[in-house]
């Protein structure tokens, strides 16, 4: 097994740590309804994707009526 042979200081080790971050979702504007949503994703607000209406939203008041809540 292999055995460093010298301690790692406190700046090597820091150096490489500094690529080892996450990085935030890109961010674009829907063209439908111009809200922020994340790239190549359905838009949460409209439910439109390339153009199209893919998802039927519903909102979370509609939920409860239906719930009996």
């Amino acid at each position: 097994m292999g055995v460093p042979k010298k301690k790692k200081t406190k700046t090597k080790i820091g150096r490489r740590q500094s690529h080892l971050k996450i990085d935030p979702p890109q961010m674009v504007e829907c063209p439908h309804c111009h809200e922020l949503m994340e790239a190549h994703r359905v838009c949460p607000h409209c439910g439109y994707y390339d153009g199209e209406h893919k998802v039927e939203i519903v909102v979370k008041e509609h939920k409860k009526k239906i719930r009996g809540r």
